[in-house]
Order: structure tokens, then sequence, then C-alpha cells
């Protein structure tokens, strides 16, 4: 059969009964069965009597299936999604909202990321990179930098007009710029645009005219972290950008140390709700201390007596623990999952059961913090009772964080809004709790 391409959003299920494309359609090659079972719980695809059936989850992207691309979009898209995005990562605004009208649409996720990362790096290159002082050993007709006296000793040197030195030239080829180099390179080959194409083509190579090409792997990611400092700030974007678009190549599975190489690119987005959460209750809840996947101690240990393998203890590790004068107030989790619209999964419940029975506590409860574009939107509380006596024990409140709300607050720079708004994500309320009680550590 011919090549076709398919979209759809995050959550939704395309049937061969709704799209003619997939009608007929089989996985005859091993090469695609391979890839079904390695996208397993990223995006389900069934092989059905009258053609394949797809069913998206989280992951957003674009992959191939054989002879179909397959493009899943997020949710949210065009401008609002765009400034979210910049806000989760400190990416700047430069000129990407002249691509919300058409583009967004047509393209994939990573196409995105890689048009911002291109625009960032010209943003980069104009202002002038980095550059670092190289100790250079050499032997100079005109000396320079530091004479090295002790290597004059030698015979060596005395029928030669030159002289050991040791100077430090400023040099553009460093790890910073190499890895700005690798990402140019490695962004090149993810998208399909042409003009995104020509346009990191020709960073290329003006980069590599200084710059000494090295491949991009996480020791090289983790190097180039390792030398930031205030003089090299203006790399962050890049890095964060570089760094997303590496993660959304390769898919590690569960239980597996290698990761896996995609036919395109899948990127979480539970990634990014976790990540625009955590930096706007940081920014913005004021007097309280919030950590970040914190270990809850103790909530499940083994039996010194009855552990004969020694196993360690499972740790449970809610995204945010949020801390009142040493006492925690809230234990709140990001699900990226419209639980206004869908159904709470058990698995969910049961995870955020456990965060609000393991404090000590009158009354406990545990927060999840879902994303909706529905304004309408509001708390859902689900009671855990005493199964004998039905007395209640605690509770689990499906909290909606409506996202174009959260995007107009930091779009609009409204200070107070955004102050009551963490406040409401993080407590209920939509002012400062100060009468909040506060729950001791579990």
């Amino acid at each position: 059969m011919s090549a076709v391409s398919v979209s759809l959003r995050e959550w939704e299920t395309l049937t061969p009964d709704h799209c003619g494309k997939l009608a007929g359609r089989r996985l005859d090659s091993e090469a695609s069965r391979k890839l079904v079972q390695q996208l397993a719980g990223r995006i389900e695809i069934l092989e059905l009597a009258r053609g394949i059936e797809l069913r998206a989850t989280s992951f957003v992207g674009r992959f191939m299936l054989g002879e179909v691309t397959v493009t899943v979009h997020p949710k949210i898209s065009g401008g609002p999604f765009l400034n979210l995005l910049r806000y989760a990562y400190g990416l700047r605004k430069l000129d990407l909202y002249q691509l919300v009208g058409h583009t967004s649409e047509t393209w994939a996720f990573q196409d995105l990321l890689v048009h911002q990362f291109a625009t960032e790096a010209t943003e980069l290159l104009a202002r002038g990179i980095h550059r670092d002082y190289e100790q250079t050993f050499a032997e100079l007709v005109n000396p320079r930098g530091r004479i090295e006296f002790k290597r004059l000793v030698g015979v060596a040197h005395l029928a030669k007009a030159v002289l050991p030195c040791i100077y430090h030239p400023r040099s553009e080829d460093n790890v910073l710029n190499q890895v700005l180099l690798a990402g140019l390179r490695y962004a090149s080959g993810l998208t399909t645009d042409n003009v995104l194409r020509w346009r990191l083509g020709h960073l290329t190579k003006t980069l590599g005219e200084t710059v000494s090409i090295k491949r991009l792997d996480t020791i090289l990611l983790v190097k180039a972290r390792r030398t930031m400092d205030r003089r090299t700030s203006t790399y962050e974007p890049v890095l964060a950008l570089i760094k997303l678009l590496f993660q959304g190549k390769g898919v590690s599975l569960e239980g597996e140390g290698t990761p896996i190489r995609l036919p395109g690119f899948l990127f979480d987005m539970n990634r990014f709700f976790q990540t625009l959460l955590s930096r706007f209750l940081h920014d913005h809840l004021e007097g309280y201390e919030i950590q970040d996947e914190f270990h809850l101690k103790e909530l499940f240990c083994y039996d010194t007596d009855r552990n004969p393998l020694g196993r360690e203890a499972p740790t449970q590790k809610p995204d945010f623990v949020i801390w009142k004068n040493r006492q925690i107030s809230t234990i709140l989790d990001a699900k990226y999952r419209d639980l206004w619209e869908n159904k709470l999964p058990r698995h969910m419940l049961y995870q955020l059961a456990l965060y609000a029975l393991g404090q000590k506590s009158a009354t406990p409860k545990a927060v999840i913090l879902y994303p909706t574009l529905i304004a309408e939107s509001r708390d859902q509380a689900i009671i855990i009772r005493d199964p004998v006596s039905g007395k209640p024990q605690g509770e689990v409140i499906l909290r909606p964080v409506d996202l174009l709300k959260l995007e107009k607050l930091l779009r609009e720079g409204d200070g107070n809004g955004r102050s009551n708004f963490a406040y409401h994500l993080a407590f209920g309320c939509l002012h400062h709790p100060a009468s909040a009680t506060t729950h001791a550590t579990p």
C-alpha cells in the first residue's frame, strides 16, 4: 500500500472505521511488529481485521510505522502552548509567535522545538559565542606568553632559533560550543521541514569553522552542564532544548538499561507538565519550602527479621511536598490526564491514597494536579473510609489546572494573580492560606 500520514491528539483514538487511511493496513514487517512492542505504554497500536487502530497517550511527536507516518499533537496548541513551553524550560520569547497561525498545527512537536532551538542558536551566534583560554605549549620564533626556561637547558634547543613557550589563546573550540554544534547536527536529522533543515545547515557550517565536531551523547551533555557558570548563562536555553530533543529520540523502556532508537520522535507531556508546575510553584508559592520528588520515609519497610534476600524497601516519591515550619503542609502529585473528562485510574487512586494515609494528621489528604482546558472544572474529593466502621480516614483531591488560565497569567504578568493561583493549586483556596493547618512528617 502507498505511504500515508495520519494525525491525532494526545489521548485520542483513531480507528480504521473513522480514518480510511488506516483501513486495510497490516503490520507485515518484523520491524513494524517489534516497534509496536517497543512503543507499548507510549502509544497503543492494534492490528484489527479491518485495519490498524491507534490509541495515543501522553506522548506527542512523530514516528514511522511502516508506510504510515503517525503524528500526535498536544491537546493544547498554538500560542498558549508555546508560551507554557517557554516558561517551563526557561526559553526566551524570540520570533516563534510568527508560526502560531499555520505551522503549529501542521508541524510535529519536534519541529517546534527545533525551530526554537535554531532561533536560540542564531541569537547566541549573533551576540558572540563563548571563548575559553586554552593552555598551549609551543616552540616559537617570536616568543609569547611565558618562556619555559627549564626546557632551555637541553642541548636540543642550542641549535634552534626558537624558544619554548606557554601561552593561553582564547579559543571557541570548547565543550559548550561543541555541544551546540553537535545539537545543530542532531536537530537537522529530526525535522522534515526543508526550510528548517537549511537554516540548521547554515548555522552548522558557520559554527563548524572554529569548533570541532563531537558526537552528541549523555556524557558530552553532562560535561557541558558542569562547565556552566554566570559567564555562560546564555547557553542555558540551548542546552535545555538539546536535552529535550535528545531524550525524545530515544525512549527508555522499563526494565531495560539501554534506550531504543525510534524512527521518529516522541516526547512525554507528563515530563513537561511536572516541569511547568514545579517552576510555577517555586516562583509564586511564597512562604513555603517546596521539595520535588521527595522520598517519604519509612512508608514501607521490610521486617529486618524477615528479609532473607536483603532487599531495599520500596520508596514513594510524590512530585511535590510543600513544607511550612519543618512540617508537611500538603502533598501534590502531577498527573498528565484530564480527570474532569476521564475517570480516575485505579493505580492513581491507590498511589495517592498511600500518600494521604502515610501522614499523621486528623484529616490526611493528598492532591492530584491534572491539566484541563475546561474553565468550569473544579475540585473533586474521594473519601477514604474505614472498611468496617465507615469512618473517614483521609481524602484524595482531584484538582484541575486550567492551562489556558495559567498561560494568561504568565502572559499578562499579573503578579497577584499568579500568587493566588499558586496557593489555589497547593491548598484549594484563592488567597494566602495563613490559617492552613500543617501535618506532621510521615
